[in-house]
């Protein structure tokens, strides 16, 4: 999500670049999706739209530029057969034809290297939370944990750039750019920079934010072919639908009750053990290396699922972007399996939550799915996963 408005950005860069270059040329940026060499045809789904074939000959120019390059001057002629389906392209038509006059490649191999350096680059230099407060060039954020809340600070100054996530939006590259004065408390932010010893206090870069949702729900039907899921939203009762693109994020949650029960309550591998809550397994770690929940962290770790795979009675959690409509949203993330981490939302909502939800949790009467107005909130399921 974060990470891919370097190499999109680059793209549109060398779109401006290329337009300037041509100006009877059409150019549009997308990616690769089926190469028919014995056709001459290669066909490119634009970033808006549906896919389109695209003509080449011996004429036509094929270059390639390094992952998030925003200039022409250090690309490199090509052969056609080098470009790949998943390939990112920059494609100049001639004037009236689909015929390409220029294509110029970031290979899907150079993006994937490049958006996991970028991955890791957020998680090392950056924090994550809610916005508790803000004043003067101070941005205060709150992340709570089986342990309690714990406060994060970001210091801003006028060289901090801001994106903020648009309505309804799943990918980053929808953002725009923003500033400090639309920062309000509630909303979810990332930044990354200069990061304490301790981690709890980053130096900004870089900010991005947005107004989101997080919503739980028993899956009533699935359409596979619409793309969406339609669950029975456990705080008001109503029906939400879910829809899904390209760039959710589908995961699945393993049994964790079951694997902290089997472990005596200490959760998976035990306090501070491997998948332990102080561990590098699936629960994360807190800021510092001090024992914690992490749901970015536990995200990141959860096997992918598919849409196929969902089914009704199924509990899920989804994140969205704040949009138009209250019973319709588009996720970023949907979690199925989710009813250890609803349990969480109640029990902290209900003022139970902190030390006594961890091993605790497993000796004391269920409170069911129920009481969880704004208790979600609180499990700070991310919307923005670099």
């Amino acid at each position: 999500m974060v990470r891919n408005t370097l190499i999109l950005g680059g793209l549109w860069a060398l779109l401006a670049c290329a337009r300037a270059q041509a100006p009877a040329a059409r150019s549009f940026v997308g990616t690769v999706t089926a190469f028919q060499p014995e056709k001459l045809v290669i066909e490119i789904k634009p970033d808006s739209g549906d896919a389109v074939p695209v003509s080449f000959t011996t004429e036509t120019m094929v270059q390639r530029v390094a992952a998030g390059s925003k200039s022409l001057k250090d690309a490199t002629p090509i052969k056609i057969t080098d470009v790949a389906k998943g390939d990112r392209v920059l494609v100049s038509l001639a004037a009236g034809t689909n015929q390409a006059r220029r294509i110029v490649v970031m290979s899907a191999t150079d993006i994937a290297q490049r958006n996991e350096a970028d991955t890791q680059d957020w998680n090392k230099r950056g924090i994550a939370g809610i916005v508790a407060s803000k004043s003067a060039n101070q941005v205060t954020l709150k992340t709570r944990s089986f342990q309690g809340e714990t406060q994060l600070t970001v210091t801003v100054d006028e060289e901090t750039k801001y994106r903020r996530y648009a309505p309804d939006s799943v990918r980053f590259v929808d953002a725009k750019k923003s500033g400090l004065a639309e920062v309000s408390v509630g909303d979810q932010l990332r930044a990354r920079g200069k990061k304490s010893e301790d981690g709890l206090h980053v130096d900004a870069e870089e900010v991005v934010f947005g107004t989101f949702l997080t919503k739980a729900g028993t899956i009533t039907a699935v359409d596979p072919e619409a793309k969406q899921v339609v669950v029975k939203d456990l705080v008001t009762n109503k029906p939400l639908t879910i829809h899904l693109t390209a760039d959710s994020q589908l995961k699945s949650m393993p049994n964790i009750a079951a694997m902290m029960a089997a472990r005596g309550g200490q959760g998976a591998g035990g306090p501070g053990g491997p998948g332990g809550p102080g561990g590098p397994g699936m629960m994360g770690g807190g800021p510092g290396g001090r024992p914690g929940f992490d749901l970015a962290q536990m995200l990141e770790r959860m096997p992918q699922t598919k849409l196929e795979n969902l089914k009704p009675g199924d509990t899920v959690i989804v994140s969205s972007t704040k949009g138009a409509s209250k019973d319709e949203v588009t996720a970023i993330t949907l979690l199925s399996n989710a009813g250890f981490l609803i349990e969480i939302a109640s029990r902290q909502q209900a003022g139970r939550g902190g030390a006594g939800a961890g091993a605790g949790m497993m000796n004391m009467p269920s409170m069911g799915m129920g009481g969880l107005s704004g208790g979600l909130d609180g499990l700070g399921m991310p919307g923005m996963i670099p």
